[in-house]
């Protein structure tokens, strides 16, 4: 940005400001609050402009009211009749749509540079017939075209990639077809040759065994919780424009907690782009959001009515809409540190082109509302602070987490954003990075999280993820060979193990330990056969196995934590396993006959909050 005047020191008049600043001397603006925004544009490298609206130094339609009057132009600030050009959502990132009734001509929303361009005459007003603000734009796009939008939300990823869509999944004839396939197994397994049994028998186990490699593995990778004091921060000049997505669903409860962890995000305003993202019929949440003063930076956008009612089909609404080169999406329910952006800056900056994400660490702050939010906390402890930084590290394919995940924005588009379908569209979207060759990185940022506290919420939460990777595992499985060969060997089996084998793992734990119970209890085969002695013997190793990668990683998650009190809670994850087992096979059932069902979680419901993070409103 060429700024007038640059060098002559510190003034009041429009040689000291940049031109997309300086024309409002004229409409009467503040010199002071104008030669605010220019200071803050020249310390972080941006225009005047963005500076001066992000900042909440001036009303979006009070400045382009002023600018249309500058560039001799008619302001649109009511409804805005749209001609039948007008496209989503490339009409919004032209920032210009046609006009009904005048043909050829167009109403134009300039942001950024394009603003200096006008005025200065370097940028022609050709074809413009009359200027509005980038919301109302935006707005009048939606209210034209609300078929359009919601149609590219729900079927973008389908009409581009359709062998990375889930939709239209498995027919209630093929999940039949499935179910007669499996019952004839077993009774193949049954009447199998003593041999031949014993060799699938022994089969299933090793496999078994080799998908606990990559969590008992883990444990030896040192992964500190948080980053080291001596990682270089990027400058405030040099941090990209961030967006920061929210996707809210009857969550009027937690709109004052989110909006105030948002607020207090150390980034700068003027490169921040917050957008909250609301379903048209949910009323409470948008009277939440409409009932606080939101900072100009935040945005309130409304996803138009359409299937399915899920969470990565209002995320497709507002990615089209994103204006950071770097996302970041949030629950309802998140407080995120407030340097969290910072450093995923400075990590992207530092990182490959080819590591399009970085994953947060989650933390379950109401560890002391239940035995079960306990076992959730251990549980989370060992995904984001042992496994997911391993994962990382050895360049392996991620089941990303779902919230506090960062992207490099471009990279996202064109991998066309989530899967409308899925619901753990966030599982679906790490496979996808993994298979055109991208890679997930860790991000030693805490992002604070609510665990339900309660069986049943904690189920129905649980069913939606398990049945999400079913979905997954249907979507990419497809092709298996083709899915192998984009991987590789060792990526296609870590992505079995943590997707596929997540599933079937849960769904066999009552049967594996139920039989290594029995081996434990009748010992092995006397005598130096090998042969009857393998069955009981890698029951036994199976058996150990599994429960060292179930409860070591979760144990040294809470000791990178400090929470040495969680530590005796490790000896119940046994029992926690049994109940994600039930999850398991109840999710069959909801697969068969609501696939695509969102089983929504309440949140706000804590009792306890370890970091005092996780406040209610009426609490402040």
């Amino acid at each position: 940005m060429s700024f007038l005047g640059a060098g002559r020191g510190p003034g009041t008049g429009a040689d000291a400001l940049p031109p997309d600043l300086a024309f409002l001397l004229a409409a009467g603006a503040e010199p002071g609050r104008l030669l605010a925004a220019a200071a803050e544009a020249r310390r972080c490298g941006g225009d005047g402009a963005g500076a001066l609206l992000r900042g909440g130094l001036m009303a979006e339609d009070t400045y382009y009211r002023a600018l249309a009057r500058a560039l001799g132009l008619p302001y649109l600030d009511g409804p805005i009749a749209l001609g039948p050009a007008t496209r989503f959502p490339q009409s919004l990132w032209a920032r210009t749509a046609p006009l009904a009734g005048i043909p050829g001509h167009h109403v134009r929303a300039p942001e950024g540079y394009e603003i200096e361009g006008l005025l200065t005459g370097r940028i022609p007003l050709v074809r413009t017939a009359a200027l509005t603000a980038p919301t109302r734009l935006r707005e009048a796009v939606f209210a034209a075209l609300p078929h359009a939008v919601a149609s590219h939300a729900a079927e973008a990823l389908e009409s581009h990639r359709p062998e990375w869509a889930y939709r239209p999944g498995l027919t209630a004839r093929q999940v039949a077809g499935l179910g007669l396939a499996a019952c004839a197994s077993l009774l193949i397994l049954s009447g199998l040759p003593a041999g031949l049994a014993l060799g699938a028998v022994t089969a299933v186990q090793g496999g078994i065994l080799a998908t606990a490699s990559f969590r008992l593995g883990a444990l030896f990778l040192a992964c500190p919780v948080e980053p080291p004091d001596s990682e270089a921060a990027l400058s405030d000049r040099d941090l990209p424009v961030y967006t920061v997505l929210v996707p809210l669903y009857r969550e009027a409860g937690s709109v004052p907690r989110i909006v105030s962890a948002l607020a207090r995000l150390d980034y700068p305003a003027s490169k921040l782009d917050i957008k909250f993202v609301v379903e048209a019929d949910d009323a409470g949440t948008a009277a939440a959001l409409a009932g606080i003063p939101l900072p100009a930076r935040f945005e309130v956008v409304v996803a138009p009515p359409g299937a399915p009612r899920t969470k990565p089909r209002a995320l497709n609404v507002a990615l089209p809409l994103a204006r950071g080169e770097c996302l970041v999406v949030y629950d309802a329910e998140d407080v995120p540190d407030p340097g969290q952006l910072g450093l995923a800056a400075a990590r992207f900056a530092r990182e490959p082109p080819e590591t399009a994400c970085l994953q947060g660490r989650l933390v379950i702050d109401n560890a002391g509302d239940s035995w079960l939010t306990r076992c959730f906390a251990l549980e989370y402890a060992g995904l984001f602070d042992v496994l997911g930084p391993a994962l990382a590290a050895w360049r392996l394919p991620t089941p990303l987490g779902g919230t506090s995940t960062h992207f490099r924005t471009p990279v996202l588009r064109a991998l066309h954003g989530w899967d409308a379908w899925n619901v753990t569209e966030d599982a679906d979207l790490g496979l996808r990075l993994a298979l055109a060759g991208y890679a997930v990185g860790d991000l030693p940022s805490a992002t604070i999280e609510e665990a339900p506290a309660r069986l049943g919420p904690w189920l129905r939460q649980r069913v939606r993820w398990m049945k999400g990777f079913v979905q997954t595992t249907v979507t990419h499985g497809r092709r298996p060979l083709r899915s192998l060969r984009r991987l590789g060997p060792l990526d296609a089996l870590c992505a079995l193990t943590l997707v596929p084998g997540t599933v079937v793992s849960a769904l066999v734990y009552p049967v594996l330990m139920g039989t290594a119970a029995h081996a434990f209890w009748r010992g092995l085969e006397a005598g130096p056969a090998f042969w009857p002695n393998l069955p009981h013997g890698l029951a036994l190793t199976v058996f150990g196995t599994g429960l060292a990668a179930m409860m070591l990683p979760a144990g040294l998650g809470a000791v990178r934590r400090g929470w040495h009190d969680l530590l005796p809670f490790v000896l119940l994850l046994p029992f926690y396993y049994l109940l994600l087992s039930l999850a398991a096979w109840l999710c069959l059932v909801e697969f068969a006959w609501a696939p695509s069902r969102w089983n929504k979680t309440e949140h706000g419901l804590f009792r306890t909050s370890r970091t005092g993070l996780l406040r209610r409103r009426a609490r402040r």
